[in-house]
């Protein structure tokens, strides 16, 4: 009896290697359940246009910053005169608050309140044919006010302005001075110039190599 156990024991396990060794395949979407993070497809960088002024257009450039994953990683391409320095100041903390892995890049013209988010973007870069407008924010209204009003506007205006400047120079990583002798009275700045201040990296879309290896690199 037990020498017919220990056989029986031993045709038994026979049978459970073989179904281990089978070559049934398992139900895809249960393989893929069990597929670590590392092996999952990598989710595909997002792209942004900010053109024209940004008053204009910040309500759809807000929810654009809004829908995109926390934390990810995007390219935003810039070419506007600027707009409300508001809007500026709303896309760049977007960037900054969500952690955002931007490569902003200057294409045409990125001037007046559209440098706030540029400078906000982890990784810049200009062509040479990038023009950026520094210069003091403005203040302009085309709305009756009364002279109550007209002062206290005047009182914060003096202190968004210097809040403004101190707020750009952070982003970019620089000291204030490097972009006062730009801001004040205003000048144009080239992308070339920007490259050499090391506030950006100079690409040539016009190039025969592939630029975009370079932003797809950072």
């Amino acid at each position: 009896m037990s020498s017919q156990f220990e056989d029986y024991l031993e045709t038994m396990t026979k049978r459970r290697r073989l179904r281990t060794v089978s070559n049934l395949k398992s139900y895809p979407e249960k393989a893929h359940s069990f597929r670590s993070p590392a092996s999952q497809d990598k989710e595909p960088d997002w792209e942004i246009s900010l053109s024209g002024d940004l008053g204009d257009k910040e309500s759809d450039l807000v929810s654009r910053l809004v829908d995109v994953p926390r934390g990810s990683r995007g390219t935003i391409y810039f070419d506007s005169p600027g707009g409300s320095v508001y809007a500026g100041l709303t896309l760049a903390s977007l960037i900054r608050l969500r952690q955002l892995n931007v490569a902003g890049v200057a294409l045409g013209e990125c001037s007046s309140a559209a440098i706030l988010p540029f400078a906000a973007c982890k990784h810049r870069y200009v062509t040479t044919y990038t023009t950026l407008l520094f210069h003091p924010i403005r203040w302009q209204s085309e709305d009756e006010v009364r002279l109550e009003e007209a002062a206290e506007w005047a009182r914060h205006f003096k202190v968004l302005e210097t809040d403004f400047d101190r707020l750009q120079a952070q982003l970019f990583g620089c000291r204030q001075s490097v972009l006062d002798r730009w801001t004040r009275p205003g000048r144009f700045v080239s992308g070339q110039e920007l490259a050499d201040a090391g506030l950006a990296q100079l690409i040539d879309p016009f190039s025969s190599e592939d630029q975009w290896k370079v932003i797809e690199a950072r």
